[in-house]
């Protein structure tokens, strides 16, 4: 199965997702988002390919969302795309790519949802948290 997750290595939630994908066996295509950002036209598809408003893909905290304005409901996915640009950070992640669709993967477990195999084990999330392979 082809995977593909665009990564930020500093964020818990997208280390996460990428340790399940290995767990599962999957050899993930990772782009580090942040190194090399997705074109205009590959977000804008990733976002239409989600079913989601661009701004569901959008991050606020640690970002200069607010400072830019960008929660005015007036500015169109145009302008918003124009701060992406500018401002890689405001992709929020991880974003998982599969056959099986394409998902903003938080909390980081809705990535076994695009994955052919289950986790092969129990997996503990860096806060401790336990994810379990076989959910009940």
């Amino acid at each position: 199965m082809s995977v593909t997750i665009y990564h930020n290595p500093a964020c818990g939630t997208s280390r996460n997702a990428l340790a399940m994908i290995r767990a599962t066996g999957a050899q993930p295509i990772v782009i580090e988002y942040l190194k090399t950002p997705p074109s205009r036209e590959e977000l804008r598809d990733l976002v239409r390919r989600m079913g989601a408003p661009l701004r569901d893909v959008m991050r606020q905290k640690g970002t200069p969302y607010e400072e830019l304005g960008l929660g005015n409901p007036a500015l169109s996915d145009d302008a918003l795309l124009d701060a992406i640009e500018r401002h890689p950070i405001l992709i929020n992640r991880p974003i998982v790519v599969t056959p099986k669709g394409v998902r903003l993967c938080r909390p980081s477990e809705v990535v076994l949802k695009l994955l052919d195999n289950p986790l092969p084990e129990d997996f503990i999330k860096e806060d401790g948290e336990r994810v379990a392979a076989r959910p009940a």
